[in-house]
This record gives C-alpha cells, sequence and structure tokens, in this order.
C-alpha cells in the first residue's frame, strides 16, 4: 500500500485494570469508525499504578487482553497495536513490559518486550525504578505487514537511537514509540527525541502516550504525536484523553529516503560496538 490510515490513541490510565481495558477496546472501535487500518495505543494501556500490584494485573501472551484485542482486530479487519501491558514471567517477581501486533485476522504478528528500563532519581522532582519490577527484553522486533514494517519499542527506549537504526536496517519504515513520558522530562525531550529518530531513521514516528495524573506513579506529559520522515509533526493530540487519526504516505517516504540516503551510506564498520 502507498499510504494507510492510523489512529494514534492517548490515555489516562489508572491503578483499574478492568475500567483502563475497555476504554482501549472502546477507542479501537472508534479507530475503526474513523476508517482505520491501524491503531496503537500507549504504554502501560492496562495498569498505572502501585508497582508491587504488577505480577498481580500480569498476563501471559495467550491471556485475556490478547484474547480480547484479537476479537477486535478480526470485528473490524484492521491492524491493532495493543500498547505496552504487564507479561507474566513464570517463577519470577519480575513481569516484562510488553506490546504485541495483532493481525487484521486476529493473530499475533510478534511481540516486543521493553530493552531498555528506566531508572532515575532526580532529587525534588522525580524518582522512578523500573527494573525493580520490571525485566528487560533482550531482542530488537520489527513487523512486516501488508501497511508498513513496523519498528517496535517502548517509552524509554527512544533515547537509544541505536535500537532505531538497527531496526531501520532491517526494513521498519513506521516506528512505534508507546509512552508514559513523565511530565519532568517530557515537557523538553519528549517531541525533540522523536522528530531526531524520524529524521535519523526516515521513517515515520507514532507514538501514543499517557496523559495525567496516575496512582503512585510520575504525572505523565501526553502530547500523543505522529512525525514524519522529515521530521514535521504532522499530528498531535490535545492535553485530554483522545484519538488522533493521520495518514501514513509511504510514497512520500521513498521519496526522502531517495533523496537522503544516509541509511545506505551507514558504515557500521566504523562505528565501535557498545
Amino acid at each position: 500500500m502507498s499510504s494507510f490510515v492510523a489512529a494514534t490513541v492517548q490515555m489516562d490510565s489508572k491503578d483499574d485494570k478492568r475500567a483502563n481495558v475497555d476504554k482501549a477496546l472502546d477507542f479501537i472501535d472508534e479507530a475503526a469508525s474513523a476508517g482505520a487500518d491501524f491503531v496503537a495505543l500507549p504504554e502501560m494501556m492496562s495498569y498505572i499504578g502501585p508497582a508491587d500490584r504488577y505480577p498481580d494485573v500480569a498476563e501471559s501472551l495467550d491471556g485475556e487482553i490478547i484474547n480480547q484485542f484479537a476479537a477486535k482486530a478480526r470485528e473490524h479487519e484492521m491492524y491493532v497495536h495493543t500498547g505496552s501491558f504487564f507479561e507474566r514471567i513464570p517463577d519470577s517477581d519480575r513481569v516484562y513490559n510488553t506490546s504485541v501486533v495483532l493481525s487484521p485476522d486476529g493473530r499475533v504478528l510478534d511481540s516486543y518486550r521493553k530493552v531498555h528500563l528506566f531508572d532515575i532519581e532526580i532529587d525534588g522532582a522525580v524518582e522512578f525504578q523500573e527494573s525493580a519490577t520490571v525485566a528487560p527484553g533482550d531482542e530488537a522486533v520489527t513487523v512486516e505487514t501488508d501497511l508498513a514494517t513496523f519498528g517496535l519499542s517502548i517509552c524509554y527506549d527512544v533515547r537509544f537511537p541505536l535500537l532505531y537504526q538497527t531496526m531501520a536496517h532491517r526494513g521498519a519504515n513506521v516506528m512505534l514509540v508507546p509512552a508514559a513520558f513523565t511530565m519532568f522530562t517530557g515537557k523538553d525531550h519528549w517531541e525533540p527525541l522523536l522528530r531526531a529518530r524520524a529524521i535519523e531513521t526516515q521513517s515515520y514516528v507514532v507514538a501514543p502516550a499517557q496523559i495525567g495524573e496516575k496512582p503512585s506513579a510520575p504525572t505523565t506529559y501526553g502530547r500523543s504525536l505522529v512525525i514524519d520522515p522529515w521530521g514535521n509533526v504532522i499530528s498531535k493530540a490535545k492535553d485530554t484523553e483522545e484519538m488522533i487519526v493521520t495518514t501514513i504516505d509511504l510514497s512520500y517516504l521513498e521519496d526522502k529516503r531517495q533523496e537522503f540516503q544516509t541509511l545506505r551510506h551507514a558504515r557500521p564498520e566504523v562505528y565501535d560496538r557498545l
């Protein structure tokens, strides 16, 4: 396809898992009504609250959340990106922060476990240690579909450009960045980081975000964005729960990649391996 319609959902998830999931399912219905071919939800779509409850709200990859989202994908014949939810790890007190892409017939095309974990301590501003309750993934994931090749990432990953360059060199042309960016960092870093990832990989960036004050967690910034391969912000959510609908024009992307062939000009043999 030379273009498709993407729905990007901004949510204010809190500590009521059932209410959060029901709201996400309603947004999928709304996306279908808007003519979307693809819908993306934010990080921690199903639960934001005290971290000691993560194991209680976690599910397996064949659990209720995936089954409900798969049913919606089949009902509307659309691709669904679940945002992220907590995935149960057998015999562990920690969980994975996981996202899944579902096909229009409800199949799990692939899953991604957040690689970079957000541990931060700034006196008087914010303190958070994701690694205390979440285990890191260890694999970059791209998903080839009839719409595009999606590169999967989650929130804090956006600060690590090598992940996105890896996915771009594997063929990704639409980078997904579901997030729960904090207000403290989001006001200065959210948009510049996303625009940089779009420019350097010559890809679209779709970034559905959490907004609002959270129980036992930092306030989140919101401002869900869709950015084109030139680095232009082409859609931005307001400061509320809402869905933005954007046309992703892959012919424009190919034009930009032809004009500036930075992906072809990369010289990995020169760069240090970290």
